[in-house]
């Protein structure tokens, strides 16, 4: 895996530390260790697939943490965690748009034969495989609840 997520964060850092840009060496450094605690807590080398879980979830914390500055009226720490998100994003695949997710959601309900939100499940199951890291699961799961109340 010559080209590998790993391997591309391995080369921004260095890229970041060369342009001196701390924040970005930092957060990138941040993603790699995190990849690198999995791989050996489950003694493997992780594929691309379960290195983007990993920055998914990381970006998903920064979310959470975000919003709860913002809350809390701490701007400037909220603003940092948005700044890692983006920095974070650059390593994920071309995200769906919310028109694109719709559409595959409409299809996923129609394919399930969904009726109501008892049947969010099924659908949920079938997104994940389709979807497989092209957008925020969040959104994703807003829209089918959407479609399967209405």
């Amino acid at each position: 895996m010559a080209n590998s997520i790993r391997h591309l964060i391995e080369e921004a850092v260095k890229s970041s530390m060369r342009e001196r840009n701390k924040e970005r060496t930092s957060t990138l450094r941040m993603a790699l260790s995190e990849i690198k605690k999995e791989e050996i807590d489950r003694r493997v080398e992780l594929s691309d697939e379960e290195s983007i879980k990993i920055i998914q979830r990381m970006i998903k914390q920064r979310k959470e943490s975000a919003a709860q500055f913002f809350e809390a009226n701490r701007e400037e720490l909220a603003n940092k965690e948005n700044s890692e998100i983006s920095i974070l994003q650059d390593f994920l695949p071309e995200q769906l748009s919310e028109d694109e997710i719709k559409d595959i959601v409409l299809n996923a309900i129609a394919e399930t034969e969904a009726q109501d939100s008892q049947d969010m499940g099924k659908v949920m199951g079938l997104l994940k495989s389709k979807i497989k890291g092209n957008a925020d699961m969040g959104i994703v799961s807003r829209l089918v609840k959407e479609n399967l109340q209405g």
